[in-house]
C-alpha cells in the first residue's frame, strides 16, 4: 500500500496533521461556500429569500447525508481492511460504495421532485418563502443529488485511503467555483427577484465539475491503489456489507437527525415571525465555522484510527484519538469566546436589517456556548465509526437528538419562550456530553478486554474471524 508508512510508522501528531490539515482547509472552504449563498442572498436585504434558502438547504443537507452511508461506512471499512492487509476486499468495497451512492441519489431526487411542496411546508415554508424554496430545492436536489453525493462520497473514500490532499483539492475546487458563480448567476445573468434560483444553479454547476474531478482522480490512482470506478454493483461478503451499513447508516442517520433538530428549531423560530427565522438561519451558518473545522480534524483522524484498529495497534490508535479530541475542544472554546464578544459584528456581516441582527445576536450568544460540549460528542461518534461500532454511533445520535435536544427545545420554548429556545442547545449538549463520555469509557474497556483475550487465544480469534468473513 502506497500510504502504509503514514498509517503505521509516522508520529501520531504528524500523521494526523498530514490527513487533517487538507481536510480542515477543504471543510473551511466548503463552509465559506455555504456561507456565500447566505451572504449573497442577504445582499438583497430580503429576509424571505434568506429564510427560504435556509429551509431548502435542509433538504440539500439531507441528500448530502446519504453520502455518509457509503463515504463514511465504505471508507472506514476500506481502511480497516487495508490495516488487515486485505487489499482485494477493500477494492471491492470501494466499487460497491460508489455504485450504491449513485443509485441512492437517483431515488432521493425522484422523491423530492414528487413531494417538494409538502416537504418545504413541513420545514416551515409559507406563502412568503415557498416559491424561493422551490427554486433552490429543484436545482440543488432534484437536478443535483447525483453530483452532490459523488462529490461528497468520493473524497471521503480518498481520504480513508490516505489521499487527503487530493480529496481536499476537489472539495476546494467545487466550493471556490460556487463562490465565483454565485454573484454571476444571481446579479448578472438572472433578473432581479431570481437570486435564490441563481444561487441554486451555481451550486449545481460547481458540484458537477467537482464530481468530474474526482472521477478523473479515481481513474488515475486505479493502477496503484484499491481505488476504482464501478462498472456494476460489486459483490462483497455478508460480513463486510453488514460492517459498511452498521457504520454508514448511523453516520447518515445522525445527519438526518441534525436536520430534524434544525426543522424543529426553524418551526419554533418562525412562530416568532419570518425575521427570527432569517436570523436563526444566519446563526446556524456561523456555527459551522468551528463545527466544520472540528469535522475536518475528525475526518483526518478516522482513517488513521480505522487502519490501526484493523491492524490491532491500539496504543497508536489511542494517541491519535486523544490529539484530535484535544485540538477540536481548544479551537471550539476560542470560537465560543469570539462569537460571544463580537456577536453583532458576525451577524451584521450577513445582513444590514437591524431587526434581523438583533435577533441573530441573541441566538448566537446563547448557542455558541454549547460548541465545546458538541465537539466532545462529535469526537466520540467519529471514533465509534472508525472502530466499527456503528451501533454505538446510532445510540449516541438517538440520545443526543431525540432524547435530549428536541424535547428540551420544546419544553424550554414553551416555558421561557424565545430565551428558552436560545439556551436549549447548551442544556442539551452538556447532558449529552456526560452520557457520551460514559458510553465512550465503557466501549474502550471492552476493546481492551477483547484485545487481551485475542493475545491469550490468537488461534481461536483467527478462526472466528474467518467464519465471520465467509459469504
Amino acid at each position: 500500500m502506497e500510504k502504509q508508512l503514514l498509517f503505521e510508522k509516522e508520529k501520531p501528531g504528524k500523521a494526523l496533521a498530514v490527513l487533517a490539515l487538507p481536510t480542515v482547509a477543504s471543510q473551511l472552504v466548503l463552509l465559506i461556500y455555504n456561507l456565500a449563498d447566505t451572504w449573497f442572498i442577504g445582499r438583497t436585504d430580503n429576509p424571505y429569500m434568506v429564510g427560504a434558502s435556509s429551509l431548502a438547504l435542509t433538504i440539500f443537507l439531507a441528500a448530502a447525508a446519504l453520502s455518509n452511508v457509503f463515504g463514511v461506512g465504505g471508507g472506514s471499512l476500506m481502511a480497516r481492511l487495508l490495516g488487515q492487509k486485505k487489499e482485494d476486499e477493500a477494492g471491492k468495497v470501494v466499487l460497491y460504495s460508489i455504485a450504491m451512492a449513485v443509485i441512492s441519489a437517483l431515488v432521493f431526487s425522484c422523491l423530492v421532485l414528487i413531494f417538494m411542496d409538502p416537504l418545504l411546508k413541513l420545514l416551515g415554508a409559507n406563502e412568503n418563502t415557498l416559491g424561493y424554496g422551490r427554486q433552490y430545492a429543484f436545482t440543488t436536489v432534484v437536478l443535483g443529488t447525483v453530483p452532490t453525493l459523488l462529490s461528497m462520497c468520493m473524497p471521503q473514500i480518498l481520504r480513508n485511503a490516505g489521499y487527503s490532499k487530493e480529496a481536499g483539492i476537489g472539495v476546494i475546487l467545487g466550493s471556490a467555483l460556487n463562490i465565483g458563480l454565485d454573484p454571476l448567476f444571481m446579479f448578472v445573468i438572472l433578473p432581479e427577484g431570481e437570486e435564490v434560483l441563481g444561487a441554486g444553479i451555481a451550486t449545481l454547476i460547481s458540484n458537477v465539475i467537482s464530481m468530474i474531478y474526482f472521477i478523473v482522480v479515481f481513474a488515475r490512482l486505479r493502477s496503484k491503489t484499491v481505488l476504482g470506478l464501478p462498472k456494476r454493483i460489486e459483490k462483497i461478503s455478508r460480513e463486510n456489507k453488514k460492517s459498511l451499513y452498521t457504520v454508514g447508516i448511523p453516520a447518515a442517520f445522525s445527519i438526518f437527525l441534525f436536520d430534524l433538530v434544525t426543522i424543529v428549531f426553524n418551526r419554533l423560530a418562525v412562530g416568532y415571525g419570518d425575521v427570527p427565522l432569517a436570523s436563526a438561519g444566519i446563526v446556524v451558518k456561523l456555527e459551522r465555522i468551528p463545527i466544520n473545522t472540528g469535522l475536518g480534524v475528525l475526518l483526518g483522524m478516522v482513517p488513521l484510527v480505522a487502519y490501526n484498529f484493523g491492524a490491532g495497534n491500539h496504543k497508536r490508535l489511542k494517541n491519535i484519538s486523544n490529539i484530535a479530541r484535544n485540538t477540536i475542544i481548544i479551537f471550539s472554546i476560542i470560537c465560543s469566546v469570539l462569537f460571544f464578544i463580537f456577536a453583532e459584528q458576525f451577524v451584521g456581516a450577513f445582513i444590514s436589517d437591524t431587526e434581523t441582527i438583533d435577533y441573530g445576536v441573541n441566538f448566537l450568544k446563547g448557542r455558541c456556548l454549547a460548541l465545546p460540549f458538541m465537539m466532545v460528542g462529535n469526537h466520540i461518534v467519529n471514533y465509534m465509526n472508525a472502530i466499527n461500532k456503528g451501533q454505538v454511533s446510532f445510540i449516541l445520535a438517538i440520545i443526543r437528538h431525540l432524547v435530549l435536544i428536541v424535547p428540551i427545545m420544546l419544553i424550554m420554548n414553551s416555558v421561557w419562550g424565545m430565551d428558552g429556545l436560545i439556551w436549549s442547545q447548551l442544556v442539551a449538549d452538556v447532558l449529552n456530553t456526560i452520557v457520551a463520555i460514559g458510553i465512550y469509557m465503557k466501549v474502550n474497556r471492552s476493546i481492551i478486554r477483547d484485545n487481551d483475550q485475542q493475545k491469550s487465544h490468537p488461534a481461536m480469534i483467527e478462526k472466528t474471524e474467518d467464519n465471520n468473513g465467509a459469504d
